[in-house]
């Protein structure tokens, strides 16, 4: 599989979206012949541009409305298309996509688009030149794939071949079963693209909410074992129409655009690409403190049970362990967290990720062309996380904190159990992005989109979940400016890590020792717990313990959820303690009330 991308796919001027293609490591782009319009210089210089670059012209797209036509509109577009081989010529591409007409004008029979087709194909190949057609899932007559390898086929031409695009396909829900009957040396060129499913006209789907390959539910795999079975081998190419992508960096979305590629051709082919490592949780929670959020953090953790267990002998580092949670505050003056915290003020700069074999995590991060970084903190590789954070990669039993001296034993009756989950705050056009990451890279599996109310709005919430369920990473993004979400990116200065999740196997007698150790609690309203009644009917006096401890609650046919909140600390994280009982979410409709209720505290409920 070769790769490439269209020029739509990305934002900014033709200029900064070929040096981005060209260094995210394609082979092939595709010219998007608008792009080609606002481009100041001549078609011989973008071609000559683009070879400079490394990257082969795989196709001028697109040439619209020409089959069916009746005359005299006929005859003028042939005449377009002779125009459309001038053009190419001076580009130095052989292959210009058709797309199957919209036009009211066009005319119906497979006979009828066969006839222009050979025709085209003729004229096209006097100029040593091809032409391929796609149907559009909206086009007039034509807009199955079927059909189109029909027109082809019965064009008969040597010059014409068909266009295959996933969108086009899977979003009509078209068998795939055809696509191994077309002879692969007339499949010209293949177009992915993936998307959430969504219950809207297919025309505003797919000029908006196009994704990347792994960032939607289309079912891409089956789609690329269908062309596998085809014996395809030409270039993969993404195109890709997005709002966000439009308005994001050229560079950062070519990146993820071509992990993409590499992703879908790992699921397509195995062997192609190293397995995802099995992570298995996190290892350890590195937060980034000045030197008086210290000393405050550490009181809130001495309060909540932990000890500080290890110490480094000549920095301030600390280690700070309950049952299996390991929490570093590095208060030191120099270092990767010093830099950290000097941005982002008190915050999570690092988690710790323990794998199953760091060499095959290596090798995966490698495959996808992501730099391995050796941060002098700890000696253990890591990768670049949100935000500039890190990423370490470590087996089990790997000593990171071989620097630290001992200097007490970890709690021997420790409430708090290990991390039950981390929740990642970001801007909305990192979402997909970061979803992509965690799915590709580490093989995470992403559990679907919901929305969590806030009283200022809306906000995203989706998890990426090992299948063992021992690692779980919560990522909300909020396109309203005054939700939560938002107001933490804006005090945070971009996006990190927002709450931390403690699992405790009795929340009552956890929740019941914080509060005796001074911890504040986040107040629930009294109308919550009346509802609560009211939903599950439960005994009062189960009901009065949720009360009396600001607990919240959730249940469903297979199990139940109980949630607890640790007052914000620094205006920037919070800790929460959950219990669950054969139970799989996250307290989706407790989320609300969790949200208002922080609001409420920090005063800008009614602002």
């Amino acid at each position: 599989m070769r790769t490439s991308i269209a020029t739509v796919s990305l934002s900014g001027d033709l200029k900064s979206k070929l040096e981005a293609i060209a260094q995210a490591g394609f082979e092939g782009v595709e010219l998007f012949e608008q792009d080609l319009l606002t481009f100041n210089g001549s078609p011989k210089a973008v071609g000559a541009f683009i070879r400079e670059l490394g990257l082969q012209l795989v196709a001028l797209q697109p040439f619209r409305d020409f089959e069916g036509l009746p005359d005299p509109e006929r005859s003028r577009a042939f005449e377009r298309a002779e125009r459309k081989f001038d053009l190419m010529e001076d580009l130095g591409t052989d292959l210009l996509l058709v797309c199957s007409s919209v036009s009211p004008r066009a005319q119906p029979g497979l006979a009828r688009v066969a006839e222009d087709l050979h025709e085209l194909g003729e004229r096209a190949q006097r100029r040593g030149m091809r032409v391929g057609f796609e149907a559009l899932a909206w086009g007039r007559h034509i807009h199955d794939y079927r059909d189109a390898w029909e027109a082809v086929h019965r064009a008969d031409h040597p010059a014409v071949g068909t266009i295959l695009d996933s969108f086009h396909i899977l979003a009509q829900g078209l068998p795939l079963s055809g696509i191994p009957r077309i002879l692969p040396e007339k499949i010209f060129l293949v177009q992915v693209a993936d998307a959430p499913r969504l219950e809207m006209g297919l025309l505003p789907w797919s000029r908006h909410f196009r994704n990347l390959p792994g960032q939607g539910q289309l079912p891409l795999v089956d789609f690329m074992r269908a062309l596998s079975e085809a014996r395809y081998t030409g270039f993969v190419s993404l195109e890709i129409f997005n709002d966000q992508f439009r308005s994001s960096p050229p560079r950062e979305v070519a990146q993820d655009a071509y992990r993409s590629l590499i992703y879908l051709r790992g699921l397509s082919q195995p062997e192609s690409l190293p397995a995802p490592p099995q992570c298995l949780r996190v290892g350890f929670v590195e937060l980034a403190a000045g030197e008086g959020e210290a000393v405050l953090l550490e009181n809130l953790l001495a309060r909540m049970g932990f000890a500080c267990t290890h110490r480094h002998p000549t920095r301030q580092i600390q280690l700070w362990q309950q049952g299996e949670i390991c929490l570093v505050v590095n208060a030191d003056l120099e270092g990767f967290a010093h830099h950290y915290q000097l941005v982002h003020g008190a915050a999570v700069c690092a988690l710790g990720l323990e794998v199953t074999s760091l060499p095959q995590a290596l090798q995966r991060a490698q495959a996808y062309r992501l730099p391995i970084l050796e941060p002098a903190d700890w000696p253990i590789p890591a990768l670049e996380g949100l935000e500039g954070s890190l990423l370490y990669l470590l087996e089990p039993g790997t000593p990171w904190q071989q620097a630290l001296e001992t200097v007490a034993p970890p709690p021997a009756h420790p409430h708090l159990r290990r991390i039950d989950h981390l929740a990642q705050v970001m801007p909305p056009a990192k979402l997909l992005s970061w979803r992509l990451f965690y799915r590709s890279v580490l093989g995470l599996e992403a559990s679907d989109l919901t929305e969590i109310p806030d009283p200022k709005g809306l906000i995203e919430s989706q998890a990426m979940q090992n299948p063992e369920r021992t690692l779980r990473i919560v990522l909300n993004a909020s396109p309203h400016t005054e939700t939560l979400a938002s107001r933490f990116l804006s005090a945070y200065y971009g996006g990190g890590v927002q709450h931390i999740a403690l699992e405790t196997q009795d929340i009552f007698a956890a929740v019941e020792a914080l509060e005796e150790a001074g911890v504040e609690l986040l107040p629930i309203p009294e109308a919550y717990y009346l509802d609560l009644e009211a939903r599950y009917a439960l005994e009062a006096g189960f009901l009065q313990a949720l009360r009396r401890h600001q607990i919240l609650y959730e249940q469903t046919e297979q199990g139940e959820f109980f949630q607890a909140y640790i007052k914000t600390f620094a205006d920037l994280f919070f800790f929460e303690v959950v219990q669950r009982r054969n139970y799989d979410g996250f307290g989706a409709s407790n989320a609300s009330v969790r949200v208002a209720a922080q609001l409420h505290l920090s005063g800008l409920a009614g602002d």
